[in-house]
C-alpha cells in the first residue's frame, strides 16, 4: 500500500545515518532497473538499515580510528662513510709494506733505480737522450717478463693457492709478449706506452684476477708499478719537450 510506505521511507531516510543513504541508493537505483513493486523495496529497506545497524554494533569507530596508523613520509637520509676508514686503510698498507721481508723490500726498491735515474738524467743534463731512453724500455721489458714468470714459480709449488692451470700459467705469458712487442718498436713512445700495458696487465692480474699473492707482496707490487709507469711517462714526456725544443733551435739557426 502506498500509504503505509511513504511514512516508513521517510522514517528510514530520516532516522538512518549518512552512510545508510549511501548504501540505499544503489538500491533504490537497482530496484528501478528491474522494476520491482513498493513492497520488494521495502524489504530491502529494512534489510539494509538491518545489516547498517548490525555492523556498527560489532565495528563502532574507535575501531576503525584505532586501525589509522601514520606513516612516516620523511626521505631516507644515507650516512657518509666516515673518514676514519680511508685512514685506517692507508695505515693497513703501510703496515703491510713494513711487514715485508726485507730482502723483498730491498731488492724490489733498487730495481726501480733504473727506471727513476733515467728521466733525472735528462732532466740534469737539460736534453734527451735516445741512448738511455732504449736502456730504460729494455730494462722495463726484462722486467715485465720477470713479473709474468712469477706466476709460474707461484703456481707450481703442491701447497700453492694457484693451480697450474691454463687460467694462470697462460695469462703468465702476456706480459712477456707484449715487452718482447714493446722493443720492437722503433720509436721509444711506442715501445714505452706498450711496455706501461704490459705492466698494467701484470699488475691487475696479481692484485684482483687470479688467487692472489701475499697482503705486503701486493702493496709492493702497487708501489713498483706505480713508480715504473710514472717513470715511463716522464720519459715520454721529457722527449716531446726536448724535440720540441730542439726542433725550434734549429729553425732559428737555419733563419
Amino acid at each position: 500500500d502506498k500509504t503505509s510506505m511513504f511514512p516508513l521511507i521517510q522514517r528510514c531516510c530520516l532516522n538512518t545515518p549518512f552512510k545508510l543513504q549511501k548504501l540505499t541508493g544503489p538500491s533504490l537505483l537497482l530496484c528501478g532497473k528491474k522494476k520491482t513493486t513498493w513492497s520488494s523495496l521495502a524489504s530491502w529497506l529494512r534489510r539494509d538499515a538491518h545489516l547498517l545497524s548490525t555492523s556498527l554494533r560489532l565495528k563502532p569507530a574507535s575501531v576503525y580510528t584505532a586501525k589509522l596508523q601514520p606513516f612516516h613520509t620523511s626521505l631516507p637520509t644515507f650516512k657518509k662513510k666516515a673518514p676514519a676508514e680511508s685512514e685506517a686503510e692507508s695505515q693497513k698498507r703501510v703496515e703491510s709494506l713494513k711487514d715485508s721481508p726485507k730482502a723483498a723490500l730491498y731488492l724490489s726498491l733498487g730495481g726501480l733505480i733504473p727506471f727513476v735515474a733515467v728521466p733525472l738524467a735528462m732532466v740534469t743534463q737539460g736534453t734527451y737522450c735516445p741512448e738511455l731512453a732504449s736502456a730504460q724500455i729494455a730494462y722495463g721489458a726484462a722486467t715485465a717478463s720477470f713479473l709474468g714468470g712469477m706466476r709460474w714459480g707461484f703456481a707450481l709449488p703442491e701447497n700453492s693457492p694457484a693451480k697450474p692451470d691454463w687460467l694462470n700459467l697462460a695469462n703468465s705469458t702476456v706480459p712477456p709478449l707484449l715487452a718482447c712487442q714493446a722493443l720492437l718498436f722503433k720509436d721509444v713512445t711506442q715501445g714505452a706506452v706498450m711496455l706501461m700495458l704490459a705492466l698494467g696487465i701484470a699488475l691487475h692480474y696479481d692484485i684482483s684476477l687470479l688467487p692472489t699473492y701475499p697482503r705486503w707482496f701486493k702493496v709492493l707490487r702497487v708501489v713498483g708499478t706505480t713508480v715504473m709507469v710514472l717513470s715511463l711517462l716522464a720519459t715520454v714526456v721529457l722527449k716531446a719537450v726536448f724535440e720540441e725544443e730542439q726542433g725550434d733551435d734549429r729553425k732559428i739557426w737555419q733563419n
